[in-house]
């Protein structure tokens, strides 16, 4: 598998294009800290300002053996344009001026208070990574959960990229297996922008408390425009219908996850050509980590990635995604 580095930065790394020094922007290193999903996701400058513009390949040329003495038809790939867009994630600071001052570092003491927006943001980021629906809210990013919605060829011919938990009902998740790079899918962030990242420090401000009263506050405002393209979506797997209260530790009943996750791997098109990460509710990632120590166990293991501890499946990492809701209603196989 491709190993994000400078041909496929992450946010932090890619914030260092625009600090003239090599140092991350100080908002790419605070929402990194808090999002492991960003140590997978690399992300480039969009072509548009408001987006990516991309040729998504519809079909291949043909290739004929050829006779001695005679041609072959002329034949090229299909294309189909898509347009990627980005939305412009924002959150505004408000700290009392006379708390700050009674730090020995006032700036510090902002910093580790605005803390809690940049948790909002990277919380929000997740959940519309995989929920974002544009045809909903045109202001957002289109999400991977409406891109691969049915399991139906006739409907969509990323059908067969989704594979069946076997769960019924409301009370279900899903796994993701996304294969990251030009040749998956990518972050990207407008262009003519830093990175997407904007921090405006507008100082000492008379604000109005909830009473209507005034009183000095430091403000600070965040913004993070970002969107995500993808452009193959054959190297991209969803799980889906994966039964929340049928699990057990032991896969005694309910969903096989360790099967599905083996679907789900050989289900990549070109597993060489991006970064593979494994995204999982809180409770799929439980139970797996208890599978470690059973002695039959050969997928499952605990590694380092990007200096995290994190649950290895097959040497990909599996991602504890809090987002990914566990009440998803049961998409229907054919």
């Amino acid at each position: 598998m491709a190993v994000i580095g400078n041909t496929m930065p992450t946010l932090l790394e890619a914030s260092k294009l625009y600090t003239g020094d090599g140092t991350p922007l100080p908002v790419a290193e605070l929402l990194t800290e808090q999002n492991p999903i960003l140590d997978d996701i690399p992300w480039f400058e969009s072509n548009q300002t408001t987006g990516e513009r991309l040729a998504v390949r519809t079909g291949l040329p043909s290739a004929v053996y050829r006779k001695l003495n005679a041609g072959i038809p002329a034949s090229k790939s299909r294309y189909a344009d898509v347009t990627e867009s980005t939305g412009m994630l924002t959150s505004l600071g408000k700290i009392d001026k006379a708390l700050a001052d009674l730090s020995p570092n006032p700036a510090d003491f902002r910093v580790r208070e605005n803390m809690g927006h940049f948790t909002a943001m990277n919380q929000t980021f997740a959940d519309r990574l995989f929920y974002g629906d544009t045809d909903i809210n045109p202001e957002q990013f289109l999400g991977f959960a409406p891109r691969f919605s049915t399991a139906d060829p006739d409907d969509a011919e990323n059908a067969v990229q989704l594979i069946n938990g076997g769960g019924t009902g409301t009370d279900n998740s899903s796994i993701w297996l996304i294969g990251w790079g030009k040749e998956g899918a990518y972050g990207i962030y407008p262009k003519g922008s830093k990175a997407g990242l904007v921090h405006k420090d507008y100082g000492e401000e008379l604000v109005k408390d909830a009473d209507g009263n005034e009183f000095p506050a430091y403000r600070d405002w965040f913004e993070w425009h970002h969107g995500i393209a993808v452009k193959d979506w054959r190297n991209i797997v969803r799980v889906a219908n994966v039964d929340m209260s049928a699990l057990t530790k032991d896969a005694s009943a309910g969903a096989d996850l360790i099967d599905l996750m083996v679907q789900a791997v050989e289900q990549i098109n070109a597993p060489e050509a991006v970064k593979l990460a494994f995204y999982v509710p809180r409770t799929v990632r439980s139970f797996l980590r208890r599978q470690i120590t059973n002695k039959d166990n050969v997928w499952l293991s605990m590694g380092e990635v990007a200096g995290r501890k994190a649950v290895q499946f097959d040497g990909i990492p599996v991602r504890r995604v809090d987002a990914l809701s566990v009440n998803e209603s049961a998409i229907t196989f054919p």
